[in-house]
């Protein structure tokens, strides 16, 4: 069944996470400083007390197009690698976008579109997200605007034309329509963009417009509460605990949506699993980030958040999990790494690739490359359970398909596809310009 509520894993942590900052005042940020950009139903969440949020009937008839997903067995995977570990992974690739993103896409049109809104801006890296909120605001009657980073834009024409499908107007960024894109373009005229720019140009145009708000698809406390619906619908469908929970990581909506109630039932001492993020390490926040109050955005004009970050002009190499090529990383799940409450790895380009086509040839699914950032890492783990002979239970997301990433694919098979070494200068480089 698909669940009723959302899950807020807030109030059961043991310190709550620092607030996000106003940049002038360096004070709390309020729901007067959120609402040129957000709907008061979607304020209330982020800073929700509330343990279970329920989810309107409407959403949950637009829920019904997919949800529940399946939990699938990957037995080929496991007979190939001659494993004694059963391996489980939660399909979200059946949505109409291809991926977890109308989760929280779908609750965010709708509360936008019961305020009255009449159009909603966004970034993409790869395309899932913008692929997803232009499917919810066609269902709930909206305008939808979206800046999609350059890299992905030429890498993934075809998430361009699913997004026009749906209604969505598609700019790649930077562009030379929002004066954050036009700066940037001006100091590197062949920028293949970040998602932290591509946010500035959003939320530029979102600011101006009376009846325009902006949607964000990762980071924030109330997205990843909407994709709480995955890890419910898992801990139901597993029916046992799982030794090992892995989930790739960008800005942490996929990874939070299949843990956190995994991780109530952990902190109630009712399980103990190893709970694993797994990130690109062309784009290491977690790994290789500090831990420090950053803008979301390159151009300033979000709050100041406290996060894992490689600072916010950052821009990573362009490499083909466009949905990871984040400079930071969620608040809340930043501030919970910092408490110890799982681990953190990351993995080359080439590896991932290699783990999407070994999946690919044994279960049948081609997996969208972020999520092969978590089938490398569940293989390896299943690899040291054939050296141990540990029969450990090993749950992961499989949080889209990769059928319109098969130049990606194309590239490995060739040959042609590189790993991107990120030197420690350029870490430092844009951590030297983080906000004092």
């Amino acid at each position: 069944m698909i669940p009723s509520h959302w899950y807020n894993i807030v109030p059961d942590l043991p310190a709550p996470p620092p607030p996000p900052l106003h940049p002038a005042t360096r004070r709390p940020v309020g729901p007067g400083d959120l609402a040129p950009l957000f709907p008061m139903e979607l304020i209330g969440q982020e800073v929700s007390g509330e343990r279970f949020v329920a989810i309107p009937e409407e959403v949950l008839d637009v829920y019904r197009l997919w949800r529940p997903t399946p939990l699938l067995r990957a037995r080929r995977l496991e007979k190939a690698l001659g494993t004694p570990a059963r391996i489980y992974y939660k399909y979200e690739g059946g949505s109409p976008a291809g991926s977890h993103k109308p989760n929280t896409a779908v609750p965010q049109a709708y509360y936008n579109a019961r305020e009255g809104v009449r159009k909603l801006t966004t970034e993409t890296g790869a395309g899932q997200w913008g692929s997803a909120l232009a499917f919810a605001c066609a269902q709930f009657g909206l305008e939808c605007e979206v800046w999609m980073v350059r890299a992905s834009y030429d890498q993934k024409p075809y998430r361009r034309s699913l997004m026009q499908v749906y209604g969505a107007t598609v700019h790649a960024s930077p562009s030379p329509l929002t004066k954050a894109g036009s700066r940037v373009l001006a100091d590197s005229p062949d920028s293949t963009g970040s998602l932290g720019i591509a946010i500035s140009e959003a939320v530029e145009v979102a600011g101006a417009g009376e009846d325009v708000r902006y949607a964000l698809g990762s980071v924030l406390n109330h997205v990843l509460l909407h994709q709480t619906v995955i890890g419910e619908e898992a801990l139901a469908q597993l029916g046992a605990a799982p030794d090992v929970i892995i989930g790739c990581t960008g800005g942490g909506s996929n990874f939070a949506g299949l843990v956190f109630p995994f991780l109530r039932e952990k902190l109630a001492g009712r399980i103990d699993p190893v709970i694993r993020a797994v990130e690109p390490a062309a784009c290491p926040s977690f790994t290789r980030g500090v831990y420090a109050y950053d803008f979301g955005d390159t151009a300033g004009f979000t709050p100041l958040l406290k996060m894992h970050t490689l600072g916010h002009d950052f821009v990573p190499d362009p490499i083909h999990a466009g949905g990871l090529r984040y400079h930071g990383m969620s608040p809340l799940l930043s501030h919970m790494y910092e408490l110890g409450m799982f681990e953190a790895v990351s993995v080359s380009q080439t590896e991932c690739f290699e783990a999407g086509v070994r999946f690919a040839r044994t279960e049948g699914i081609v997996p969208a490359p972020e999520p092969t950032h978590a089938l490398a890492e569940t293989i390896a783990e299943a690899l040291r359970c054939k050296e141990s002979g540990e029969a450990k239970v090993i749950l992961t997301a499989l949080c889209g398909h990769g059928h319109f990433d098969l130049a990606a694919y194309d590239r490995y098979l060739s040959g042609a596809m590189e790993d991107f070494a990120l030197p420690q200068e350029r870490i430092d480089e844009a951590l030297a310009r983080l906000p004092g």
